[in-house]
């Protein structure tokens, strides 16, 4: 199975990543984040079903925390062929309200 990033999943991805890199100034916690989210996809392409069932307007959304980034949670669906990443948000913004404006197609 493969991972598909959807654009504002790859723009969180980036956010995040510039937040530790720019804002904190921690360039070694940016690559750890880095690093510890490619293993948290890659665990997610061999076990989908493993996150969490998220209740709202996206059937079949899960949801799995980036393994030593707890607080951040990759939002996704299974479809036969992929793991559709939707968002990746951190716990302390408005989870539900960003995710009930999401539109997939």
């Amino acid at each position: 199975m493969k991972v598909e990033l959807l654009p504002r999943a790859e723009s969180d991805i980036v956010r995040q990543f510039r937040y530790y890199l720019l804002d904190r100034g921690a360039p070694l916690v940016a690559q750890r984040f880095r690093e510890a989210l490619r293993e948290s996809l890659d665990l997610l392409k061999i076990h989908p079903c493993m996150g969490h069932l998220s209740r709202g307007s996206i059937t079949g959304l899960r949801s799995w925390p980036i393994k030593d980034f707890e607080t951040i949670h990759i939002f996704y669906i299974e479809t036969p062929r992929a793991v559709r990443v939707i968002r990746i948000l951190h716990g302390k913004r408005d989870v539900r309200r960003i995710l009930k404006q999401e539109k997939i197609s």
